[in-house]
């Protein structure tokens, strides 16, 4: 690739100047990313929304966030009282949107979501409602160190949990798991439940600057721009571990693996990796929670008023 080629970390959208002629060996172009890379033929089916009214947005991330509730119950991602996503608030930042403690996530809804400061105090939800004190502590370090991250997800998801007692991180054994090729770390170490404010710094140290974390021993954390973003980089997380599993025990029967070369993996992500087309990923499955039961969309049923840019 070109020396002048402008890039920053993998979870950002790195911009391409149109001077620039860069490329891969095999002569494939890189351009500036977004979801137009992969759609021919019309607009963009789900770009990111943009909001005239601040309070608006705050009402339409509320009901995405429940949506990936949704979406993770179908899924099967629950566990007791454990797991939680968060998403930042758009007036307050220093706040953030998180779901109440013990309240199965296909029951959850955008008004059921409450709001924490960096100290944990609840300023804006039910009366006497609480949070995970595990789950405040690794969403609000990672809010403070990452002013990237708006929205985070972390579930006890069997498959995650499953691959995360090895501590290694996942290999390129396909297109889909690419968008972690040098995008996602390993937290090799397990300091019991994570309530104390030590680990969740510890946790978000190890991530760095990628958008996911295999915690050993414990489970996946996913980041994103959105909370769609942050979902569905978790539902693909997930499911590549489970891949994973099957494709080492295959491995270990005698079939030999063949791993995606760096530069392979590295356009993929680079194609499908931007947070415009991650957003969009998330749409599919969050219209069909809408389909078979719109009640967690507690304000607009729906309908958002927004300006798409």
């Amino acid at each position: 690739m070109s020396s002048t080629q402008t890039t920053t970390t993998a979870n950002s959208n790195v911009e391409v100047p149109s001077s620039v002629t860069a490329s891969t060996s095999r002569g494939y172009a890189l351009t500036e990313r977004g979801a137009h890379n992969i759609t021919l033929g019309g607009d963009i089916p789900y770009p990111i929304p943009t909001f005239e009214d601040k309070e608006e947005e705050r009402k339409h991330i509320r009901e995405h966030l429940a949506g990936a509730f949704r979406v993770f119950a179908r899924k099967g991602y629950t566990e007791g009282s454990a797991g939680h996503i968060s998403v930042r608030d758009p007036i307050d930042r220093n706040t953030f949107w998180i779901n109440p403690l013990g309240k199965h996530f296909g029951l959850l809804t955008a008004a059921d979501m409450i709001r924490v400061d960096e100290e944990g105090n609840i300023v804006e939800g039910a009366k006497g409602a609480s949070v995970n004190a595990a789950g405040f502590a690794i969403h609000s370090a990672l809010h403070k160190s990452r002013p990237d991250v708006n929205a985070a997800c972390h579930t006890h998801s069997p498959y995650g949990k499953t691959y995360s007692c090895f501590g290694k991180p996942l290999e390129m054994l396909n297109q889909d798991v690419c968008i972690f090729h040098n995008n996602h770390t390993v937290y090799d170490d397990f300091g019991g439940v994570a309530v104390e404010a030590a680990e969740g710094e510890n946790i978000a140290k190890a991530a760095g600057e990628t958008q996911a974390v295999i915690l050993q021993n414990h489970g996946l954390l996913t980041a994103g721009y959105t909370v769609d973003e942050a979902a569905y980089l978790f539902t693909l997380m997930e499911r590549s571990c489970e891949v994973q599993l099957a494709a080492d025990a295959a491995s270990a029967g005698g079939f030999e693996k063949k791993i995606i070369g760096d530069e392979e993996a590295a356009y993929t992500q680079h194609i499908n990796g931007d947070r415009e087309s991650l957003y969009m990923e998330f749409q599919p499955d969050l219209e069909y929670e809408i389909y078979k039961d719109d009640s967690f969309l507690s304000y607009s049923r729906g309908t958002h008023k927004v300006v798409n840019v």
